[in-house]
């Protein structure tokens, strides 16, 4: 088994990131920074999304696991002091394979087409802070005309991240779905929007048409971008898709309750 493992900069992701290269190597396991079979995650959902978005060229290659060694790790399914049973779990290969869907974002400019992946949520804004205005386009043909904060479109396992606090749906990750969910939409006689989120199936399309050319911030995850000159954004569940390494069985709306309710039984 080839691994890579990917922490946080605190002292304890850090150590528990040796603990765990020392204890697979000492099994015959590989490290392969370049092309690992199983990559993982130690911090919290922040450090599992830098290391998707490292690897999401090798997708179909590899899968990821996350050890949370802060407050919340919705991705995470376990502890530091959990790391010799991973150890084990994964040297004698006692996982099976979880995909969850993403989010593909084809941003078109002035300069060309780009296309990225998302796994919590894309969003659109304007840089300096002035109302966001966008035509909004589900399945090629024209729904409602945006004005406000900004637009945030998000994966199922995303929807519990910021979709959630803009009140948005929380979805199952076994729906292949994307989210559109507003952000301070304005609201009155002569604006108007559909003012609730909405769940578009994989085989629709949401494309967004900026009626203006300034400056946009576009964030992909935690990354964020500043476009010029945005034409559109097209927004579909990707063909690609994560692979988590599932070891135990661990229910989404269990690990939602543990995330957002109470951690009792």
């Amino acid at each position: 088994m080839r691994f890579t493992v990917i922490s946080k900069n605190d002292e304890k992701s850090k150590y528990t990131r040796e603990y765990l290269i020392q204890g697979m190597k000492k099994r015959g396991m590989e490290e392969d920074n370049i092309h690992p079979e199983i990559i993982i995650s130690v911090g919290g959902d922040g450090t599992l999304l830098g290391a998707f978005h490292m690897y999401q060229h090798l997708l179909k290659e590899t899968m990821f696991v996350g050890v949370h060694t802060g407050n919340l790790g919705f991705y995470a399914d376990f502890h530091p002091e959990e790391a010799d049973q991973l150890i084990d779990l994964i040297d004698r290969r006692e996982f099976v394979e979880t995909e969850f869907p993403l989010v593909s974002v084809t941003v078109n400019t002035d300069d060309g087409e780009e296309r990225h992946l998302a796994l919590n949520e894309t969003t659109l804004k304007m840089v300096q802070g002035s109302t966001l205005a966008v035509d909004v386009g589900i399945g090629g043909k024209h729904f409602e005309k945006f004005r406000g904060d900004g637009i945030c479109v998000s994966t199922p396992s995303g929807s519990t991240a910021y979709n959630k606090s803009l009140g948005g749906a929380l979805i199952h990750p076994s729906f292949r779905s994307i989210q559109l969910t507003e952000i301070a939409s304005i609201n009155n006689r002569v604006f108007r929007t559909i003012g609730s989120s909405i769940i578009l199936p994989s085989h629709h399309t949401l494309n967004v048409y900026p009626n203006k050319a300034d400056t946009h911030l576009l964030t992909i995850d935690h990354l964020h971008f500043q476009k010029n000159g945005i034409r559109s954004i097209e927004y579909q569940v990707a063909e690609e898709t994560i692979k988590f390494a599932r070891f135990r069985h661990f229910p989404f709306w269990h690990r939602v309750r543990e995330s957002f309710i109470s951690s009792e039984r």
